[in-house]
C-alpha cells in the first residue's frame, strides 16, 4: 500500500495543457474563504424557529447540493439532540411535519426533485430554511416568507460551491441553540483548508501524484465512519463530473460483509481495471482501524494498487473538508492529464432537458 504524502510524491506533470473554461481549480482553491464567508453571510436570520419545538432535521438535495446534507449528517449530527436525515429523490419522509426543521438547498433553484419536495414539504407546515442562488426555489422561498441564505452568483457548478452550500446549515443550527461550538469548528475549518490549499497549489505534488498513480485505472474510494464515508462519496462524485471517468466507493463497516467478498475472482481483470484509496482520518472506530488493515491485504494483489491519504486538522468538520479538498483536487488533476475541461457536464444538462420535454437525449 501507498500513503502519498507531500513529502514524498514523485513530481509528475500533466501530459496535456490545462483547460479549464469555468476556472474550476481557482474555484477549488477559494474553499477556504468560500468557508469563511458562508459563515458570515447565514448569520443573523430572521423567522428561525425556536429551539424546542424541533424533533427533527431533514436536509433535501440533489448531487453537489445535496453533498450539503451528507457533510451535516457526517459532523454535526452525531452530536445534536434530534436526528438528521437527507432526503434525495422526490419523496418527503413521512415524519415531516411542523416540527421538522427543513433545509431546502439548491444550487441554481430549479433542481426539480429539491422544489417538488420542499414544496410537499410547506405543506405540511415544516420549518423551512432555503439555500439557494435564486431560481424557483428562491422564489417560493419569498413567497413563503421562509429564511433564505443566497449562495454567491460567481460560483458556476453545484460542486465548486460545497462551502456555500454546507456552512449555512450548520451555523443556522448553532444560532437555533442545537449545535452550540458550531462557529470554532468552522474556524478550525478554514485553518486546515488554508494550509492544505497552499500545498495543494504550491508544487501541487500531493494531488497530481494521486491523480498520477490512478492514471487510467477506475478508482474505488474507501471511508470508515460517516467521515470516510461522506468523503469517499465525495471523491467518486467528483471524478465522476470533473474527470468524466467511472468510479465507486464503499464504507467501512460495511464493504467488510460484502463488496470483500467479490475481490476473490478475476485478479487478472481487477489487477489492471481497479485502484483502491483509502481516506482516512483521526475519528474512525478502533476495529474500523483494524479491518483496514485487514482488507488491505486482501486486495492488495488483485489490484493496480492501494493508496492512502490522510484527513488533517483539528474537528470532524476540518478532517472531512480536508479530505474533500484533495479529492476535489486529484479529480481536476485527472481530467488536466486527459486535456478535458472540468467544468462542464453536458449529459446532465441533457438529462434534464430531456426529462423536462419527454425527448430522448
Amino acid at each position: 500500500m501507498s500513503e502519498v504524502t507531500e513529502e514524498t510524491a514523485p513530481v509528475e506533470v500533466a501530459g496535456a495543457e490545462v483547460i479549464d473554461t469555468q476556472e474550476m481549480f481557482e474555484t477549488v482553491a477559494g474553499l477556504p474563504e468560500q468557508v469563511f464567508d458562508a459563515a458570515v453571510t447565514a448569520r443573523g436570520l430572521e423567522g428561525l424557529p425556536e429551539r424546542h419545538r424541533i424533533e427533527n432535521v431533514v436536509v433535501l438535495g440533489m448531487g453537489g447540493s445535496g453533498m450539503a446534507g451528507d457533510v451535516l449528517a457526517a459532523a454535526a449530527g452525531p452530536f445534536l439532540p434530534v436526528p438528521v436525515v437527507v432526503a434525495k429523490g422526490y419523496e418527503l419522509p413521512a415524519f415531516v411535519t411542523e416540527t421538522s426543521l427543513v433545509f431546502a438547498v439548491s444550487f441554481s433553484g430549479n433542481t426539480e426533485e429539491t422544489v417538488e419536495v420542499a414544496s410537499a414539504a410547506a405543506v405540511e407546515g415544516a420549518r423551512l430554511v432555503v439555500i439557494t442562488q435564486g431560481g424557483e426555489l428562491g422564489r417560493l422561498a419569498t413567497s413563503w416568507g421562509v429564511p433564505m441564505v443566497t449562495v454567491p452568483p460567481t460560483l458556476v457548478q453545484p460542486r465548486s460551491g460545497l462551502g456555500a452550500l454546507a456552512i449555512p446549515p450548520l451555523v443556522v443550527l448553532e444560532e437555533m441553540g442545537l449545535f452550540p461550538g458550531a462557529q470554532q469548528w468552522i474556524d478550525f475549518t478554514v485553518e486546515q483548508l488554508r494550509r492544505r490549499r497552499d500545498l495543494l497549489v504550491g508544487d501541487g505534488l500531493l494531488a497530481r501524484s494521486i491523480a498520477t498513480r490512478i492514471g487510467r485505472t477506475l478508482p474505488i474510494f474507501y471511508g470508515g465512519g460517516l467521515i470516510g464515508a461522506t468523503a469517499a462519496q465525495r471523491w467518486k462524485n467528483q471524478v465522476n463530473e470533473n474527470a468524466k471517468v467511472p468510479a465507486f466507493w464503499h464504507t467501512y463497516p460495511e464493504l467488510c460483509h460484502n463488496e470483500v467478498a467479490g475481490w476473490g475472482q478475476h485478479g487478472d481483470l481487477t489487477r489492471q481495471a481497479f485502484t483502491v484509496v483509502n481516506l482516512r482520518h483521526d475519528f474512525e472506530h478502533p476495529q474500523v482501524v483494524r479491518r483496514f488493515e485487514v482488507v488491505d491485504r486482501l486486495v492488495e494483489e488483485v489490484v493496480s494498487s492501494v493508496e492512502e491519504v490522510r484527513a488533517e486538522g483539528e474537528g470532524q468538520l476540518a478532517q472531512l473538508l480536508d479530505l474533500i479538498m484533495v479529492g476535489d483536487f486529484v479529480s481536476l488533476h485527472m481530467a488536466a492529464r486527459e486535456g478535458l475541461d472540468p467544468g462542464p457536464v453536458p449529459v446532465l444538462d441533457a438529462i434534464k432537458a430531456a426529462v423536462a420535454t419527454g425527448v430522448g437525449v
